[in-house]
């Protein structure tokens, strides 16, 4: 498959359904050269061809007919729902600036409002801000579960060593709130950054050796509102402070559980400036005493 090259790789991309046998082998291919950083295996192109004749969808972001990105989900049940599940999602890194992640789940959600279904979920490592952003601040998913070593421990060339936990969410697809974000409305960052500054800590950080901010302590949520600090860029983490990734990894699954065993909900994330240093964070709020009067 041919490269487009130059404008004609970012003027306009087409979002539906793999058809042809190479476009099933394409998106194999793209998951391959991509792989998961917690290990999750690239589905296979004749199961993603048996998911889209069988109730699944297998989606594609086409720059002409070059393939710059997939989205994969199958019909899941919980024993009181019937939704979809996003399997993977993904995009080349040329075409990550380009809004294409977002507009593949918008597409997915067409699709699954047309079969009158409710609901998609899916899962992403809560310590990428750049999932969280999508996930929670663009499209308004909210996370409901956390889970530990959700694939096992893949090999160490893929994940260095660090414990491949997952945050689920479920993204109602038809609340007004979902509307409002996918047409751009939501907390300013004036409103978010206000938010933060209101909140209290779960998770509190400090500069470590390399001016990269490490945890340093894990609290309960106690308040109306709270903020869980995760990593601003995962990458220079990695990169530059490997030997925080556990600390980080232990300190955010332990504020998340304290947390949503309290049954806060986390219902924004947000990216704060403080100091010229920028941050990021999941906001989250206690629900309201069910004896608060109305």
């Amino acid at each position: 498959m041919v490269e487009p090259k130059g404008e004609d790789r970012v003027r306009g991309f087409r979002f539906r359904r793999l058809e042809k046998p190479e476009e099933f082998r394409h998106a194999e291919e793209l998951q391959r050269t991509l792989p998961d950083p917690e290990g999750a295996a690239a589905v296979p192109a004749i199961l993603q061809r048996v998911l889209q004749e069988n109730g699944g969808i297998a989606a594609g972001a086409f720059a002409d007919i070059y393939l710059a990105g997939c989205s994969i989900a199958t019909l899941g049940w919980d024993g009181t729902t019937l939704y979809y599940y996003a399997h993977q999602t993904v995009v080349r890194p040329e075409y990550q600036n380009h809004h294409v992640g977002f507009r593949l789940l918008a597409f997915l959600r067409e699709e699954v409002l047309r079969q009158g279904l409710p609901e998609i979920r899916w899962t992403f490592d809560p310590l990428s801000s750049r999932a969280a952003w999508l996930s929670v601040r663009r499209l308004g998913a909210v996370p409901d579960r956390y889970h530990s070593q959700y694939l096992g421990q893949p090999p160490d060339d893929v994940s260095r060593g660090l414990e491949p936990d997952q945050l689920r969410v479920r993204w109602a697809i038809a609340a007004p709130s979902v509307e409002e974000r996918l047409g751009g409305a939501g907390p300013t960052r004036e409103e978010q950054a206000a938010r933060w500054r209101s909140s209290g800590a779960i998770v509190d950080t400090e500069p470590g050796e390399s001016g990269l901010r490490v945890p340093t302590a894990v609290s309960e949520p106690t308040g109306a509102s709270a903020h869980l600090e995760v990593p601003f860029d995962l990458a220079s983490i990695r990169e530059h402070e490997a030997a925080s990734l556990r600390r980080w990894r232990h300190a955010v699954r332990d504020a998340f559980r304290a947390a949503l065993d309290l049954e806060y909900v986390v219902d924004d994330f947000a990216v704060v400036t403080a100091e010229h240093e920028r941050r990021a964070f999941y906001l989250l709020a206690r629900p309201p005493s069910p004896n608060a009067p109305a």
